[in-house]
């Protein structure tokens, strides 16, 4: 099933994110490998595609997972919670209606 984990970041996470983000990746790349991943990426601070210092305010995933449990479970071992980037996750499930 699909499920939904939005985590939003604490304040002035750039720098964290930055240091983190190839772990991070590696781990969104392994589940687009098993044919997982729906989307993934992050929410900028400002109405732009580059944010620049801004940066960003939490991340997006929707992935397939066995369970609620699952889903809950690899968010909580994200380099991000970590690095501190994230200040909470909410997972739900996700019911993929289009495309």
């Amino acid at each position: 099933m699909w499920y939904m984990i939005y985590s939003e970041d604490v304040e002035n996470s750039l720098p964290l994110r930055k240091e983190a983000r190839p772990a991070h990746l590696a781990r969104l790349q392994q589940l687009k490998e098993e044919g997982r991943l729906f989307a993934a990426g992050p929410l900028p601070a400002v109405d732009a595609e580059d944010p620049g210092e801004a940066g960003f305010t939490g991340s997006l995933v929707i992935a397939d997972f066995d369970s609620l449990e699952a889903a809950q479970a690899w968010a909580d071992a994200d380099p991000y919670i970590d690095a501190g980037v994230y200040a909470r996750s909410i997972i739900k499930p996700y019911k993929l209606v289009l495309p």
